[in-house]
C-alpha cells in the first residue's frame, strides 16, 4: 500500500514523508517544487499528473495548499485552482483507484471572523461546531474544500477526515506588532495555551485519522495542543490572561522570568481538541505543561521533528517583513 502525500516540500508534507520513511512505509511525495522529499513534481490541479501519481495508492494525505501568506502574492483564482480544484481532482482520482482513507489538512484560520470576541465579551470557545465566517480567500477556499470532502464521503462513500490544524509553523509571527514585542520562542510557547500545536503531534493526528477514516466515514476535528483552560476562564482570559495561567501553573512566573519571557496580557480564543482526543484517540504531547517542564530542564520545548523540518518560508524570495510580503 502506498501513501500519497501532497505538498511534500512544505512543513507538514516533509514531516509526514520523514515519518513514513522512518517507519519503513511506502510513501510518494508530490509538490509543485522539487525537494528531497518530493518524488513527483507537478500541480494537484493537473488531472493527468494526479492520475499517474495515484497508481497503487490506498491512503491520501492532502497537505498541499496556498496559505494565508500567499494572499498578497496570488490571485483569488490561484487559491481556487489549488485549494478547491486541486482537492476535487484528488478526491475524484482517489475514488477511481479505491483509496481507503483521505485526510485533508485544513485550518482553524478558516473560522475567520467567528474567532473575534464581541467588544467586552469573553474569549471564544472554539469547537468544530462553531460556524465559520471566512475573512479572506484562503478561508473561503479551505471551507469549500472541506465541503467537497464531506460531499464525497456522504454521496460516494469515500472515507474522509478533515483536520483543522492550528498554528504549527516555526516562522516568526505574521503580526508585526507581535514580532516587535515577543521573541518567536516566547510567542510560540504562549500559543500552546490556546492556539498552537507541535508538528510532531500534528503528524500523529494524521496517522490516527488515516487509521480511523474507514470506521468514522467522515469527520472534522480541531487539532491543537490541549488547553488547560475551561469555559469558566473565558471572561478573565480576555482581561487578565496571566492571572489564569499563574493560578493553573504557579511555577510559570519564575520560569518565564528566568528566560526574560512574558505571557500575553489577554487571550481572545481557545481551541478545543476534545473531539479529536475522544474519537481519534489523539494524545498530543507538546502542551504548555511540557513547555514549563522543558524550561525547568533547560531544553527546547519543540520536538526533534520540528527542528529537523525547520523554517521554510512561503515564497521564493525574502521580503522586508521576513517571510511575509505585507504587514
Amino acid at each position: 500500500m502506498t501513501i500519497l502525500v501532497t505538498g511534500s516540500a512544505g512543513h507538514l508534507g516533509e514531516a509526514l514523508m520523514r515519518t513514513f520513511g522512518a517507519q519503513g512505509e511506502a510513501a510518494r511525495g508530490i509538490d509543485i517544487k522539487p525537494s528531497p522529499f518530493t518524488d513527483c513534481v507537478g500541480s494537484i490541479a493537473d488531472r493527468a499528473f494526479i492520475r499517474q501519481c495515484m497508481a497503487g495508492v490506498r491512503t491520501v494525505m492532502h497537505a498541499a495548499t496556498l496559505h494565508k501568506p500567499h494572499i498578497a502574492t496570488h490571485s483569488y483564482q490561484d487559491f481556487l485552482d489549488t485549494n478547491l480544484t486541486g482537492t476535487l481532482v484528488l478526491l475524484e482520482e482517489a475514488m477511481s483507484v479505491g483509496v481507503e482513507a483521505f485526510v485533508l489538512t485544513s485550518t482553524t484560520s478558516a473560522f475567520g471572523a467567528a474567532l473575534i470576541p464581541a467588544e467586552g465579551g469573553p474569549a471564544i470557545w472554539v469547537t468544530e461546531d462553531l460556524t465559520p465566517i471566512p475573512r479572506n480567500i484562503y478561508g473561503v477556499s479551505k471551507i469549500a474544500a472541506e465541503g467537497l470532502c464531506g460531499l464525497f464521503a456522504r454521496r460516494h462513500g469515500l472515507p474522509v477526515i478533515v483536520l483543522k490544524t492550528s498554528r504549527f509553523f516555526p516562522e516568526v509571527d505574521d503580526d508585526t506588532a507581535m514580532r516587535g514585542r515577543y521573541e518567536p520562542a516566547n510567542t510560540q510557547a504562549n500559543e500552546l495555551l490556546n492556539r498552537r500545536a507541535d508538528i510532531a503531534d500534528i503528524v500523529d493526528a494524521h496517522l490516527l485519522a488515516a487509521a480511523k477514516a474507514k470506521s468514522i466515514g467522515f469527520g472534522r476535528f480541531i487539532i491543537s495542543a490541549t488547553t488547560p483552560f475551561c469555559r469558566d476562564d473565558l471572561e478573565t482570559l480576555r482581561v487578565d490572561a496571566p492571572a489564569v495561567v499563574h493560578r493553573l501553573y504557579p511555577d510559570c512566573a519564575a520560569l518565564f522570568a528566568a528566560r526574560g519571557w512574558r505571557l500575553f496580557p489577554a487571550i481572545d480564543r481557545v481551541y478545543v481538541n476534545r473531539r479529536a482526543v475522544t474519537e481519534l484517540g489523539w494524545r498530543p504531547k507538546h502542551d504548555f505543561h511540557h513547555v514549563l517542564d522543558c524550561l525547568a530542564k533547560g531544553c527546547d520545548f519543540r520536538s526533534p521533528l520540528a527542528g529537523a523540518v525547520g523554517s521554510k518560508g512561503y515564497h521564493d524570495r525574502t521580503f522586508a517583513e521576513g517571510p511575509y510580503p505585507v504587514a
